[in-house]
């Protein structure tokens, strides 16, 4: 009858293999990034500093598309060089060319980029002709491409303005929705003559909001003139 043989793997050697695959572990850790990842994290890095440099009060987020691994990309000694077009630049999909100076080699790729402001939203749901105040207003990150119009990024500037809208609640305030004069005003009107102030009564004929011209009418002498809106009271206008 044949006997079988075992073989039998002493606590040494288990030690030993457990070295050897920590070790394996160890050389794979400290090879670094590949070229493809070296090259996606210098175009989402070449990106964020180009945007901010045009979008200086905004944050940038960028996420570069993954280079496809079958793409046999070079050693490039004198550095990757990165491009985007002006155009390209203000689209939400940025395609950057990625080359080298050393040979003629190149490739494109592209990244996700969202800018992202702190703009004063609403506080909860408003109706037509809310008096804004503190407390129906905060501040949030908001993507800028949503925003159409001017929109603020201090509380204390809306203070006084009316919404002319229903708003939702966690829009982002922007101009065209409030007017802080607005049509039918009983209003100051201010004139500025060589230092002095004159001051008399005016009603608003447009609703305006801080540094717009709108027209008003003077309440004296029923003429129509042009001010500009310095606050929810107020108009003014340098003679």
């Amino acid at each position: 009858m044949m006997k079988r043989k075992y073989t039998h793997i002493g606590l040494k050697s288990i030690k030993y293999l457990t070295l050897i695959c920590l070790s394996l572990i160890s050389l794979t850790s400290i090879a670094g990034p590949t070229l493809h990842e070296q090259i996606e994290k210098g175009a989402e890095q070449y990106l964020k500093n180009v945007l901010l440099n045009v979008d200086a009060d905004t944050s940038i987020d960028v996420e570069i598309v993954k280079i496809d691994d079958r793409i046999k990309i070079p050693r490039c000694p004198s550095g990757y060089e990165y491009h985007a077009s002006e155009e390209s630049l203000r689209q939400s999909y940025v395609s950057v060319r990625v080359s080298c100076g050393n040979n003629d080699w190149y490739l494109f790729t592209s990244g996700q980029v969202t800018k992202t402001k702190e703009i004063v939203i609403t506080h909860g749901a408003l109706s037509p002709g809310t008096v804004l105040t503190a407390s129906n207003l905060t501040v949030a990150n908001v993507d800028i491409r949503r925003l159409r119009h001017t929109a603020y990024s201090e509380v204390d500037d809306l203070i006084g303005a009316r919404i002319k809208r229903r708003v939702a609640n966690g829009q982002a305030i922007q101009a065209n929705m409030l007017c802080f004069v607005c049509k039918g005003d009983r209003i100051t009107i201010t004139a500025e003559v060589s230092g002095m102030e004159v001051k008399t009564a005016g009603i608003a004929q447009q609703d305006g909001v801080i540094g717009d011209n709108v027209k008003v009418l003077n309440a004296s002498s029923q003429k129509a003139i042009i001010a500009r809106v310095a606050s929810p009271e107020e108009v003014v206008i340098h003679l």
